[in-house]
């Protein structure tokens, strides 16, 4: 359930990251249905957690810790990176297009931290996917693409995120049912 729990976590990020870069340079009918897209997306996730909430509750397996410790370290620098980050690229004058690059590392580089602390290697997949399109939106930031850094590292973060939590949830939902161990008396 903390899996899915995370892939819910991850759909409502993605979709956040959907809805507030989808503008320009898309035309607005592409933004809207890429908005909506990623709304829909993130419902789906949410529609198998809830899902995955009643087959918890059928069956009884130990939990492995996924927010101890190990997490809140990650998650902490985290968050010092990130606003600490946004607010040197605002006193250097960086132009706020480019946020949304920053925003993407860092949250890439969190998730290839929190590989090794999950024992979860796919998440380290994620955060080089998520770390590499906020490194060629910091690039498109020193160019003349400047325009089309939240579309790299915005929308592509979130799109990305989004397929992963669906396609994942999806196959965590699939699984056959086990069910919980009866008590047999000799």
């Amino acid at each position: 359930m903390q899996r899915m729990t995370g892939l819910l976590v991850g759909a409502v990020f993605g979709a956040v990251f959907v809805v507030v870069n989808a503008g320009s340079p898309l035309d607005d009918v592409v933004a809207v249905a890429l908005k909506a897209a990623a709304c829909l997306a993130a419902l789906g996730v949410a529609a198998m957690w809830m899902a995955g909430v009643k087959r918890e509750r059928e069956r009884a397996e130990p939990r492995r810790r996924m927010y101890g410790r190990g997490y809140l370290v990650v998650v902490g620098l985290e968050v010092v990176a990130l606003f600490g980050g946004l607010r040197v690229m605002a006193v250097m004058g960086v132009p706020e297009k480019a946020a949304v690059a920053w925003v993407a590392f860092v949250v890439g580089v969190h998730f290839v931290a929190l590989a090794p602390v999950w024992k979860d290697w796919s998440i380290g997949v994620v955060g080089l996917v998520l770390t590499l399109l906020g490194v060629a939106g910091g690039v498109l930031a020193a160019t003349a693409g400047l325009d089309w850094v939240p579309l790299v590292s915005g929308v592509g973060s979130g799109v990305f995120l989004l397929a992963g939590a669906l396609g994942a949830g999806w196959r965590a939902t699939r699984r056959p049912r086990v069910p919980a161990a009866r008590s047999v008396r000799a």
